[in-house]
């Protein structure tokens, strides 16, 4: 017999994560909203649409099944069973149904009928799933020993494990330089950097790659426990970086082209960056924070100054249309995004910092 679950603040940030990105990837890309004098629930009662790909169904049943399955599991343990079941879908009914009311009035969107019962068959599905292994996940299963004993307590450390969630997340976006982040231009519409020699791009490659992999690696440092394996610990965030990284070109190239992001300029990122995190994780916490932050903000500079990536071309033309288009809105926003919350996250660690030495 499972454990019971337990209470789980992180399953909550997650779930709240993750319906940000929801309705975010859905209204993408949140331009040209205009009144077409239809109901915005006429979709409910329209026939079939006539051109639907099994891509598109996958998808719709697919991208809701995490919001199932973390549904449930932040309703835990006050609600269980069929009564989380019955929460889970209601909420992503209301979701759904409100989601492809709005696309009414986007002309890049179309709503449909069809889409809100994929939606809610995915819901249905990531519920079940969340019910079936509510006891290993948050109950006595390797990802909670795990959290228990190689990561502070509290909720400062759930919203890092959060954070260092979405960042793996941001590797999804191949229009980005390895580990790059922070890029504002596509927001405000700017262009990118000037062309440069190669040796300078290269090198604005290395170093972005090899600053955010420190930067990163430390403040997954900052919240592991006393005695937590350490090394063993960033290694595999990083490993796991790459293979997110690997896998998002996969789905985008032919096989050969798997290893197409691991560049000169990426692969000198990785040899300068490593050794320096393993040297700089056994540094005092508060210099870990500080250089985290001062990491961040270099890296964020020499990736707006940037020119356009010259080994991507052929791969950004298949990310920025089609099937790929909703995804491709949501994993730039990631990418644009994150250094400033990795920010704003590392002053509340050094603040606390702070405190907890002057009550000392």
């Amino acid at each position: 017999m499972d454990p019971a679950p337990r209470a789980s603040p992180l399953a909550r940030y997650l779930f709240l994560a993750y319906a940000l990105l929801v309705v975010y990837a859905t209204l993408y890309p949140f331009t040209g909203w205009r009144d077409s004098g239809i109901s915005a629930f006429a979709y409910l009662t329209a026939s079939r649409p006539r051109y639907i790909s099994g891509f598109d169904l996958a998808a719709n049943v697919l991208g809701y099944v995490p919001y199932g399955c973390l549904a449930v599991l932040a309703l835990l343990p006050g609600m269980r069973g069929a009564r989380a079941f019955a929460a889970a879908l209601a909420s992503g009914t209301v979701l759904a149904l409100m989601l492809e009311a709005t696309q009414t009035f986007l002309p890049t969107r179309f709503a449909s009928n069809v889409d809100v019962a994929c939606n809610l068959a995915g819901t249905a599905l990531g519920a079940l799933l969340g019910m079936r292994s509510s006891g290993w996940l948050l109950g006595q299963g390797p990802l909670l020993r795990w959290r228990a004993r190689d990561v502070l307590p509290g909720a400062r450390a759930d919203a890092g494990l959060v954070l260092l969630a979405l960042w793996l997340a941001t590797q999804l976006n191949p229009a980005s330089l390895l580990f790059g982040a922070g890029d504002l231009r596509d927001l405000f519409r700017q262009p990118a950097g000037s062309a440069y020699e190669a040796d300078v791009f290269v090198a604005i490659e290395a170093l972005t790659a090899a600053c955010n992999l420190v930067a990163v690696g430390l403040t997954a440092s900052a919240i592991l426990a006393p005695g937590a394996p350490l090394l063993r610990t960033l290694a595999g965030l990083v490993g796991l970086g790459l293979l997110v990284r690997a896998g998002a070109f996969a789905i985008l190239r032919q096989a050969e082209d798997v290893l197409l992001w691991l560049t000169p300029g990426a692969l000198i990122g990785l040899a300068v960056g490593l050794p320096v995190l393993l040297a700089a994780a056994t540094l005092p916490r508060a210099v870990r924070l500080a250089l985290a932050a001062v990491l961040l903000m270099g890296a964020t500079v020499l990736v707006n100054l940037a020119p356009a990536n010259p080994y991507f071309a052929s791969t950004l033309a298949v990310w920025g249309q089609g099937h790929f288009l909703n995804f491709n809105g949501l994993t730039r926003l990631l990418s644009s995004l994150w250094p400033f919350g990795a920010l704003l996250y590392l002053m509340l660690l050094a603040a606390r910092q702070g405190d907890a030495g002057a009550r000392g």
